[in-house]
C-alpha cells in the first residue's frame, strides 16, 4: 500500500448510504493521520436489515472489508458480535481467520485492530492496519477512540435528521391533500347515504384495489361529483 487517499463508499453507493459514506471517509482519513505506524484504515456501519456502507483509505483494503462481510469471519464480524476491540498483533502467526489473514498478508499488512462503537440503532467499526507487527497495541486507548465515538454519534444524529425530514414531508403532503379527500368523502356520503368513516373506507379500498394514491382517487371522485360512480361505490361499501 502506498499513499493514503479516500476511496469513499465501498461497493455500489445508494442515495441513502451517501451521507454515511462521507462520514466514514472522514473518519478513516483522520484516524490514519493521528495513529503512528498506521498504513491504512477502514470503517463499516452495521445496522439490522440495512445496507452496510463502508470506507477505506486505500483500494486494497476494500478487499479486506469485502471478504469479512461476505464470509462473516474476521475481526470486523468478531468486533460486531462481541462489542469490544479485536486485535491481531501479528497476522503471520495469527490463524483465526484464514481468508482475511491470507489477503492481509498478501497486501503487506502484519497487524490490525478493529474498534466497535455501538449505538442503539447501529454499530460503527473502525479498523486500523500496520505493516509492522505489534504496532497497534495501544490504539484502543488513543485518540482514534474519540474519533470513532464522535463519528457514531454523528451518524445517529444524521439518521434522526433524515427521518425527521421524511416525516415533515409526509405531513406536508397530508395537509395539502386533506381538503380534496374530505370533499370526496362528503360526496361519497351524499351518494351512498353513509357516514364519514364508511366513506373514507370506500376511498381507501379504491386506492388499494387500483394501486393509486388516495389523493388521486379523491380528486377523481370530486371531478365527477360522484356522478356515474353510484354502483361502484355502493359495491365497495358492502
Amino acid at each position: 500500500m502506498s499513499a493514503h487517499h479516500p476511496v469513499g463508499h465501498w461497493g455500489h453507493e445508494s442515495a441513502e448510504a451517501a451521507l454515511p459514506g462521507r462520514r466514514l471517509s472522514e473518519l478513516v482519513e483522520q484516524a490514519v493521520r493521528c495513529t503512528t505506524d498506521c498504513c491504512g484504515a477502514s470503517s463499516v456501519v452495521a445496522e439490522a436489515g440495512a445496507e452496510r456502507p463502508a470506507a477505506v483509505t486505500h483500494p486494497d483494503l476494500a478487499g479486506l472489508v469485502a471478504v469479512q462481510l461476505r464470509s462473516g469471519d474476521g475481526p470486523i464480524p468478531a468486533a460486531l458480535e462481541r462489542g469490544e476491540p479485536v486485535d491481531s498483533a501479528d497476522l503471520l502467526r495469527d490463524e483465526r481467520w484464514p481468508d482475511y489473514r491470507a489477503m492481509a498478508l498478501d497486501s503487506g499488512v502484519r497487524s490490525s485492530v478493529t474498534l466497535p462503537f455501538r449505538r442503539s440503532v447501529l454499530t460503527v467499526t473502525l479498523s486500523l492496519y500496520s505493516f509492522r507487527p505489534g504496532a497497534l497495541e495501544d490504539v484502543a486507548h488513543g485518540p482514534v477512540h474519540a474519533l470513532g465515538d464522535f463519528a457514531a454519534s454523528c451518524l445517529v444524529r444524521d439518521r434522526s435528521y433524515r427521518a425527521a425530514l421524511t416525516e415533515l414531508d409526509q405531513l406536508d403532503t397530508a395537509l395539502r391533500t386533506r381538503p380534496v379527500v374530505d370533499q370526496a368523502c362528503g360526496i361519497v356520503m351524499h351518494v351512498l347515504g353513509c357516514d364519514a368513516d364508511d366513506a373514507f373506507g370506500v376511498l381507501r379500498r379504491i386506492s388499494q384495489g387500483t394501486n393509486r394514491k388516495l389523493s388521486d382517487v379523491a380528486a377523481g371522485v370530486v371531478s365527477r361529483r360522484g356522478r356515474g360512480l353510484e354502483r361502484d361505490l355502493a359495491a365497495l361499501l358492502n
